[in-house]
C-alpha cells in the first residue's frame, strides 16, 4: 500500500481526491492513479482515471460501524462500489449531508412522470439526469436526450428532450397543480441569412490589431489558429468568429475604444468550443483575449463566455430551459460540457466576475468545478484576468494559476 494513504483497521481516514472532480465520496483509497502507482481499488473502475499532480485532503475519519450502502453518483451516473481495507470489504459511495426532501412529495412526483412514460425511478432531487425520451425514444441513435430535473426542495419536476426533431418539455408539481406536458415545446429559429466570412466582410488582421495583440504578449500564430479576423475597411474593430466544427455560428465584434456588439439572430455558444471538443478537462474564462491568453500558457482547452458577467448572483432558484436566456450558451454546448470531468473558473477577480463563477457552477455542477486565484497586484487588490496576469507576471505563472486551482465550494458559503 503506498505510504502517503492513512488507512487503519478501526478508524478510516477519508480522502477527497484532488484529481478528480468527484467529491464527497468515502474513499479508501484514491479514485485516480495520481502517483500513486499501485493505490487502485475496484472503486477506480467506476471512474475514468487520470495521472496528473494534485494530491489529497484528508476529510473525516471512521469507525467501521458507521459504514453505509451510499450510492456512487456524479452528474446524474449512479452505481455502488467496493473497495477493500486490509482484506475487509467496505461500502463507498456518496455520502448525502442534505437529504431533507420529504418522501411523500418525491412519490407523487416519480408517478405523475411515471404516468407520461419518464422512467425517473433513480431520480433524486438535484442533478440534472439524461434520460430516454418516451416520445422519440432518442432517435435512431437511441440517445438518452431527456434531461429531468426534480427540485431541491421536491416542489416539482421539469424536463426537456434537447432533439430538435422532438423538443418535448414539460413540468409536474408535487401539489394539486396540473402536469402541464409539452406546453414549452423548442421552437426551431429561423435565422435571418447563412453567416459567412464573406457575408459579414470579414478579412485577415492588418498590422495595427497584430501590434494591440502584440502588446497584450498575444501572437499572431494564436490569432491565425483561432482565426481572430477585423471588419472589411476599418482597422479599429476586431471580429471573433464563433465556430462549431470548424463553421461561422456568429460573430463578435470589439472596437480599440472597448465598445463591444454580436451579430443579431445568430446562435449563441461559447468561443473556442472547437478546442474543447473531446477535452475531458476545461477551462472557463470570461472574454475572448482571456481565450487567447490561456493558450499562450499552454491551455488550448479553454473557451470563453460569449456575453460578459452579471452583476450579481441571483437570489432565484434556477430558471427553467427555456427561460434560461442568459446562460442559453451552456446548453447549446450541452454535448460538449457533459464530457468535462473537471471544468476550471478563470473568469474576472472582480464581482461581477465572481457572480458569474457561481451562476455557471450552478448549472454546470458544483461537484465537477474549480476556481483560479488570481495573484496579488498590490495593496490595492489582485489581477483582474488571464490577461492581466500575461501581460504583468508572464506566462509560467498564469499556468501556476491555473494548476493551483481549488475545489469550488460546495456550498456558496463555504471556504476550504
Amino acid at each position: 500500500m503506498p505510504s502517503n494513504l492513512k488507512i487503519r483497521r478501526q478508524n478510516m481516514t477519508v480522502y477527497r481526491c484532488l484529481s478528480c472532480s468527484m467529491r464527497s465520496l468515502l474513499l479508501s483509497s484514491p479514485l485516480c492513479d495520481s502517483n500513486f502507482g499501485t493505490g487502485m481499488t475496484r472503486a477506480a473502475k467506476i471512474i475514468p482515471t487520470r495521472s496528473h499532480k494534485f494530491g489529497l485532503h484528508c476529510l473525516h475519519f471512521l469507525t467501521s460501524s458507521e459504514f453505509h450502502d451510499f450510492s456512487l453518483y456524479s452528474s446524474g451516473f449512479r452505481a455502488v462500489a467496493q473497495a477493500e481495507v486490509s482484506g475487509t470489504a467496505v461500502n463507498v459511495g456518496c455520502y448525502e449531508e442534505h437529504n431533507t426532501t420529504n418522501a411523500s412529495k418525491l412519490r407523487v412526483l416519480k408517478q405523475k412522470a411515471d404516468v407520461l412514460g419518464i422512467n425517473c425511478g433513480s431520480c433524486e432531487p438535484g442533478p440534472y439526469h439524461l434520460l430516454t425520451c418516451p416520445r422519440c425514444e432518442g432517435g435512431q441513435s437511441m440517445e438518452r436526450s431527456l434531461s429531468f430535473h426534480i427540485s431541491e426542495n421536491g416542489d416539482f419536476a421539469m424536463w426537456r428532450c434537447f432533439r430538435l426533431e422532438c423538443g418535448w418539455a414539460g413540468q409536474a408539481f408535487a401539489d394539486s397543480r396540473a402536469t402541464h406536458d409539452g406546453v414549452n415545446e423548442i421552437r426551431k429559429i429561423n435565422y435571418p441569412r447563412q453567416i459567412s466570412v464573406e457575408s459579414l466582410g470579414l478579412v485577415p488582421l492588418g498590422q495595427k490589431l497584430i501590434t494591440y495583440f502584440a502588446e497584450r504578449m498575444v501572437s499572431e500564430n494564436i490569432l491565425q489558429r483561432n482565426a481572430v479576423m477585423q471588419m472589411r475597411g476599418d482597422q479599429n474593430v476586431i471580429a471573433f468568429t464563433y465556430r462549431r466544427n470548424g463553421v461561422l455560428v456568429t460573430c463578435k465584434y470589439r472596437s480599440l475604444d472597448k465598445k463591444f456588439w454580436q451579430e443579431k439572430g445568430a446562435e449563441k455558444i461559447l468561443y473556442g468550443l472547437d478546442d474543447i471538443k473531446e477535452a475531458d478537462e476545461i477551462i472557463i474564462v470570461e472574454g475572448e483575449i482571456d481565450k487567447l491568453s490561456m493558450e499562450e500558457a499552454g491551455f488550448r482547452n479553454c473557451v470563453s463566455v460569449p456575453d460578459g458577467a452579471p452583476q450579481k448572483v441571483s437570489s432565484k432558484e434556477l430558471p427553467s430551459l427555456e427561460k434560461d436566456s442568459r446562460f442559453q450558451y451552456l446548453w447549446n454546448c450541452k454535448d460538449y460540457l457533459d464530457k468535462a470531468s473537471r471544468i476550471i473558473l478563470a473568469t474576472d477577480g472582480d464581482v461581477p466576475g465572481q457572480a458569474l463563477a457561481e451562476e455557471l457552477a450552478r448549472r454546470l455542477g458544483r461537484e465537477r468545478c474549480w476556481k483560479v486565484t488570481w495573484p496579488t497586484k498590490d495593496e490595492s487588490g489582485c489581477f483582474k484576468d488571464a490577461n492581466e496576469v500575461l501581460k504583468n507576471l508572464g506566462s509560467g505563472v498564469l499556468r501556476n494559476v491555473v494548476n493551483n486551482a481549488q475545489l469550488y465550494p460546495i456550498h456558496p458559503d463555504t471556504e476550504y
